[in-house]
């Protein structure tokens, strides 16, 4: 029997994350890393055996994404992709699709970098919450300063160079009163793909500001007015929650077997640190701590095989856990057939469990963006969006 048929408990895997480094040269407020002074790196030998790793698993049935992110990637050369890239071909006989993607900071950009994500047809993502004003507030340089100049001198780089790119935004409370802003930000500098993060609860970041009274009914006024801004301009703006939960609304997805996400399926995302450990569900949970769990990895690539770190009582325990908080979405929540599940990270550290149900996070970007959604496609003029 193949390796990949013994335990169908585990796969197919379509993330795996690699923290090259915890290190990141910025020091963003709302950061959930614990490890972001180590200058640790991801040595040759921990890359040639997280790749032999993966490829002998038995859960690569088609083409993969590697992730480069958990910490600031390109703060180590462009020549330690070039070598992480030939060390993962030399391990894939087979020729498996084996994508690129990083997620960056954005300030260390130049035409080097712009080369190599051409080169390799990388999946750029820029983490960039606004104007300056909004950035500067939480994203800033190790001596305070704001980094917003830097990453919009990065963006350019990319744009001169015709990588494609998209960014990201984290959406704060302070986010909600600026949706024209944000949008004005986004068309004049020629960003067409937006995706929106909120300030998550989440390890070492024990708040958000998200967590306030009144929070969620300024979130709504925000993504409705946000979505009649894209629909206005002909969506010239491709913003990832829209295009994501519109096409499951329309088309009526309303069935009890739907697939749990990424998140809620063990090793559809695995993800390794710089050490050699690795985890999956969320990739957030690797470099955490648990006063429950210890910590959340389940073994490391360079001692463990994966057959035997799904056997063990750790992630037994946490597989448990995780299944009975989704079984308790599925049965509990209306919402579930447009969400596939809580991601684990979430329930933990907001309700201190993964056997739980619902958290911010779901009540805000997932929940919220669907009322606002139905609203606007039942009524596209002068709907209300703060209505439950």
């Amino acid at each position: 029997m193949a390796a990949g048929n013994r335990w169908r408990i585990a796969g197919p895997l379509e993330l795996l994350v690699l923290q090259p480094t915890p290190f990141c040269n910025l020091d963003c407020t709302y950061c959930y890393l614990p490890d972001r002074d180590s200058k640790r790196r991801m040595s040759d030998a921990t890359l040639n055996r997280v790749f032999q790793f993966v490829f002998s698993s038995g859960i690569v049935e088609q083409g993969f994404t590697v992730v480069w992110h958990a910490g600031e990637p390109m703060v180590l050369p462009v020549a330690y992709y070039q070598r992480a890239i030939e060390i993962a071909r030399a391990h894939n006989p087979g020729g498996v699709q084996v994508r690129q993607s990083f997620q960056t900071n954005g300030v260390l950009i130049d035409d080097a970098w712009c080369e190599f994500f051409k080169e390799h047809q990388v999946n750029v993502g820029v983490s960039i919450d606004g104007p300056a004003f909004l950035h500067d507030g939480n994203r800033k340089t190790r001596k305070g300063a704001g980094t917003q100049h830097r990453v919009m001198e990065g963006i350019r780089k990319l744009q001169s160079n015709n990588v494609p790119f998209h960014v990201i935004s984290v959406l704060t409370s302070e986010s909600l009163d600026y949706a024209d802003e944000l949008y004005d930000f986004y068309v004049d500098n020629e960003i067409r793909e937006v995706a929106f993060n909120i300030e998550e609860i989440e390890g070492p970041h024990a708040a958000s500001t998200l967590g306030t009274a009144g929070v969620e009914s300024r979130f709504r006024r925000f993504i409705g007015r946000f979505f009649d801004l894209v629909a206005r301009d002909d969506l010239a703006l491709s913003v990832r929650e829209f295009d994501s939960m519109v096409p499951m609304i329309l088309n009526g997805n309303q069935h009890e077997d739907f697939p749990p996400t990424q998140e809620n399926s063990p090793c559809a995302i695995l993800s390794v640190d710089c050490e050699g450990n690795f985890t999956t569900y969320s990739p957030e949970l690797l470099g955490l701590t648990s006063s429950h769990y210890g910590d959340f990895a389940i073994g490391n690539v360079n001692t463990d095989t994966l057959e035997s770190a799904i056997n063990s009582d750790k992630f037994r325990n946490m597989s448990s856990d995780i299944a009975r908080g989704l079984s308790k979405c599925r049965e509990t929540c209306e919402y579930y057939s447009l969400c596939g599940g809580g991601a684990p990270v979430n329930k933990y550290f907001e309700n201190g469990s993964f056997d739980s149900t619902e958290t911010m996070f779901c009540r805000l970007n997932r929940k919220a963006i669907v009322d606002v959604i139905v609203a606007k496609l039942q009524n596209p003029i002068g709907a209300a969006t703060d209505a439950a």
